[in-house]
């Protein structure tokens, strides 16, 4: 029903920049929050980055001054740009979103999850 697809993923060395897309598509009403995640080997998964349908940002201390998170309403996707990358900011960052679908009369809400894309960060 809704599909959400990560990209721009890949290898940068350190101090180097990168933006990660993500798009969403489907049987979509509404974009409500969207946010990126990361997962490095052997962590558990971490909040980077949200963003409320206006505008409204958040980011986790790591990566604050660094990393912007955005979207394009019309285009139905998000963004993350990654710049002065560290090694330590080696993981598959997922893109996550809650997204209304109407089915009828019904809207339903809920979280979906994109199946992520790896950056390496070479020292």
């Amino acid at each position: 029903q809704v599909q959400v697809v990560e990209s721009g993923g890949g290898l940068v060395q350190a101090g180097g920049s990168r933006r990660l897309s993500c798009a969403f598509s489907g049987s979509i009403f509404s974009i409500n929050a969207m946010g990126w995640y990361r997962q490095a080997p052997g962590k558990q998964r971490e909040l980077v980055a949200t963003v409320t349908r206006d505008g409204s940002t958040n980011y986790a201390d790591s990566v604050k001054g660094r990393f912007t998170i955005s979207r394009d309403n019309a285009k139905n996707t998000g963004y993350l740009q990654m710049n002065s990358l560290k090694p330590e900011d080696t993981a598959v960052y997922y893109c996550n979103a809650e997204i209304s679908t109407v089915a009828g009369t019904t809207i339903t809400s809920r979280n979906y999850w994109g199946k992520g894309t790896l950056v390496t960060v070479s020292s």
